[in-house]
């Protein structure tokens, strides 16, 4: 079941748990790829809920870069991570709002050939090969083939062809075990646990390892 618009009208931190078990399938220049999620992470804008998040690229409010996160829901935020990775986040919140719900880990499903030749990977796909394809927000950008600039903003509800690429995100099976925990890499207080908005399925392979930002196990000591 395709999911709409209006299931994406909650804060970020809300509709994130919500998005695992989920499937997003893109076709990219006539090839098909799919996968489960299986890790996220919430990301509010300036304005959005009740706590200032200072871990958001939208933190400050508007910009060239993060204006897909203030737009319609069911649209994908596709930006660039170190000049390299393209992440892609799911936007949620009413227009207007920014929210973003990062997409870190997928089991991929459909197309594991077409994602390990995207990714560099040499056939054949060992377990572990298969279990990494897209284990991390900049490997599960390339297994998809989604790319910046080129996909930002692509609209999943409609399904509409962008720059060479469509994408549709349905509900999968509903998961019974949920892990939360401080977002990875983030850096200060917002890598924290006073910001536990990293969701994943407990125990699934396929969840990213933790690791610290800048400073944030120094601000986690002193909270």
């Amino acid at each position: 079941m395709t999911i709409d618009r209006r299931d994406l009208l909650g804060l970020p931190v809300e509709v994130a748990p919500r998005l695992l078990g989920a499937q997003l399938r893109t076709v990219v220049d006539g090839v098909e790829t799919a996968l489960r999620i299986t890790e996220v992470e919430a990301y509010h804008g300036r304005g959005t809920g009740d706590v200032p998040d200072p871990g958001s690229h939208a933190r400050m409010g508007p910009t060239a870069r993060n204006a897909t996160m203030w737009g319609r829901p069911g649209h994908l935020y596709v930006y660039l991570s170190h000049g390299i990775h393209s992440c892609i986040n799911v936007v949620c919140g009413p227009e207007g709002t920014a929210g973003g719900v990062l997409l870190r880990a997928g089991e991929v499903v459909d197309g594991a050939d077409a994602a390990a030749h995207r990714r560099g990977v040499s056939p054949p796909l060992s377990r572990i090969a298969l279990r990494d394809l897209a284990r991390g927000p900049g490997r599960l950008g390339q297994a998809l083939g989604l790319r910046h600039a080129l996909h930002d903003g692509i609209d999943f509800v409609t399904s509409e062809e962008q720059n060479g690429a469509i994408a549709q995100l349905s509900w999968g099976e509903p998961v019974a075990d949920v892990s939360a925990g401080p977002r990875v890499g983030v850096a200060g207080l917002a890598g924290t646990m006073a910001f536990p908005w990293r969701f994943w399925i407990t125990g699934d392979p396929t969840v990213s390892p933790f690791r610290w930002g800048r400073g944030a196990r120094e601000a986690a000591k002193q909270g």
